[in-house]
This record gives structure tokens, sequence and C-alpha cells, in this order.
């Protein structure tokens, strides 16, 4: 019996070993890094990615916690303005409406949960970032900063 748990323990710590080596990438399954160069130097995130329109449509509804680091890239095929809003949504977002350079248009900040009033981008926009509420004003995020993406050529 005694054999079966150093085994047993010895592949617990392997398996740790391994995932402490293994490659970021791997790590942040399904993430994708996206970087906002703010006039105090750049904000780092991984970001799930939202380019149907079935991910698209869901967001970042039903969830309750979402790390700092973390956030939801949307993607759109067409250059042209859009509006979002927080119906089912329980955790304070900001929008951060972006062009297709990468360009910041415009910060929605502090969006309220359950709020079904629409938040427009203001002007034409392929990506919309939410993060946490308060986050970006925290950080120093504003129009005219940059977004750093793959969907971005960054």
């Amino acid at each position: 019996m005694t054999s079966i748990v150093r085994r047993a323990s010895s592949w617990v710590f392997v398996a740790a070993a391994l995932a402490a080596f293994a490659p970021a990438s791997r790590a942040q399954d399904g993430l994708e890094r996206l970087t906002i160069v703010t006039a105090s130097g750049p904000e780092s995130f991984q970001v799930e990615i939202a380019k149907d329109e079935a991910t698209r449509a869901r967001g970042l509804m039903y969830r309750r916690f979402m790390r700092d680091d973390r956030g939801m890239l949307f993607e759109f095929p067409v250059d042209e303005p859009v509006s979002f809003w927080m119906k089912n949504t329980y955790i304070p977002l900001d929008m951060i409406f972006i062009a297709p350079d990468g360009t910041i248009v415009r910060v929605a900040a502090d969006a309220q949960p359950l709020s079904e009033t629409i938040i427009p981008s203001g002007a034409p926009c392929v990506g919309v970032l939410e993060i946490n509420g308060g986050l970006a004003a925290k950080l120093g995020v504003k129009a005219g900063d940059k977004v750093k993406a793959g969907f971005f050529g960054g």
C-alpha cells in the first residue's frame, strides 16, 4: 500500500514539474496576448477572442469574476460603429473600442452590470476589448493609445 502512495505522489510531482516548464502558449491555452501601449508604458493582457456571431453574442455574460490580467477581444469583419449592452453580465466592465490600425477610438468606463443601456462605439471600429471596470482609468488607457495583438497586426 505504501508503494502505491509513493508512486502516485511521484507522478503528481512529475506532472507538476512538467507543467511548470511547459511553454507559455500551453499554459494560456485558448488565450492570446494583447498589449495596450499607454503614455506610461505597455500593459499586457491574456484575452479570449470572440470572432464569430455566437461567441460575440455571449461575450462575458453570466461570469462572476475575471482576473485583472484577462479580458475578451471582440473581432468584427467590418469597420463600422457597434453597440454593446450589459444584459446578463454580472461584473462591471470597461469597453475599449478599437480602429483597424489598433488605435483606441473610445473608452466606455465602468459599464454597469445587468444594464440594458446601449453603449455605442461613437466611431467605426473593428475591435472591442472588455476588461474589468475601472481598470482602464487605473492603467491610464485612453483614446489615441495603441493596441497590439494579432488581429491588429501586432
